[in-house]
C-alpha cells in the first residue's frame, strides 16, 4: 500500500462495540499491508469508555448498576488515558496509522491527532490549542476542552483516536470526571456552545477529512 495514503471511512452512528470490532480488523488488515491507513469517523449512542489510566474507575461518579437506566453503557478500554463520554453529535475519529511509516512515534502522532482538531476548529473561527502537560484540545486559553484524545498500538499499528464534542448533549459528562480533570481544573464544550449555533456534521465532517488528509499524507 503507499506509505502515507490517507483512506477516510464515514460510518455514521454505530454501537461503540461494533466500532472496536472494527478498529481491531483494520488494524490487523493495515498490520499485514492490505490497506492504507484510514481514519474511521463516526458517532456513537451515550458510552462510558474507562482507560487503562490507573485510578481511571474512581473517576466515573454513577453506580455501575444505575447506568442501564440512564441509557448509558460502559466499556473498559485498551486506549490510554482515563474516562470518557460518547454521544450523539459528538464526532468521534478512529485512526488506524503505521508508525513504521512514521518514527515509531506515539507522541509525535498525539500532536498530529491534536493538530488536526486544532487547524478544523480554527477554519470554523475557532481559536483552539494544547494544554501543556495534558492530551486533548482546549479553547478558552486552556480553560475549556473541547476534544479529548486516547490511542492504543499493536505492532506499531494505531487505533482509538479522538472524540470532538459537536452539538452533543454535555449533561452525560455530569456522571463522570472527564479524563480525570475536575472542575476546578476545567470544564467541558462542545463547538456548538463555543459558537452559539448548531454545526453541521457533514460540512464540519469534510473539513476535518481535509485537514486529516493534508497532516497525514505527508512524510515524518
Amino acid at each position: 500500500m503507499t506509505a502515507h495514503a490517507l483512506v477516510i471511512n464515514d460510518r455514521g452512528l454505530v454501537p461503540y462495540d461494533e466500532a472496536l470490532a472494527l478498529q481491531l480488523a483494520l488494524c490487523e488488515a493495515r498490520r499485514r499491508g492490505e490497506i492504507a491507513d484510514t481514519l474511521i469517523l463516526c458517532e456513537h449512542p451515550a458510552t462510558y469508555t474507562l482507560g487503562s489510566r490507573p485510578g481511571a474507575e474512581k473517576h466515573l461518579l454513577v453506580p455501575e448498576d444505575e447506568l442501564a437506566e440512564r441509557g448509558v453503557t460502559l466499556h473498559r478500554v485498551s486506549r490510554g488515558g482515563d474516562i470518557t463520554a460518547h454521544n450523539p453529535g459528538q464526532l468521534v475519529g478512529y485512526a488506524i496509522v503505521d508508525l513504521e511509516n512514521r518514527g515509531r512515534d506515539l507522541h509525535a502522532f498525539l500532536r498530529d491527532l491534536e493538530q488536526v482538531l486544532i487547524d478544523t476548529l480554527r477554519l470554523l473561527g475557532l481559536d483552539a490549542d494544547r494544554r501543556e502537560g495534558k492530551t486533548g484540545v482546549w479553547v478558552g486559553a486552556g480553560t475549556r476542552k473541547i476534544a479529548a484524545i486516547g490511542v492504543a498500538a499493536r505492532s506499531w499499528v494505531t487505533y482509538h483516536g479522538f472524540a470532538l464534542n459537536v452539538n452533543n448533549d454535555l449533561g452525560i459528562f455530569g456522571g463522570i470526571v472527564p479524563c480525570g480533570i475536575s472542575p476546578d481544573d476545567g470544564g467541558v464544550t462542545s463547538l456548538s456552545a463555543e459558537l452559539g449555533r448548531p454545526v453541521d456534521m457533514a460540512a464540519l465532517k469534510e473539513l476535518l477529512a481535509a485537514e486529516a488528509l493534508r497532516i497525514f499524507s505527508r512524510p515524518r
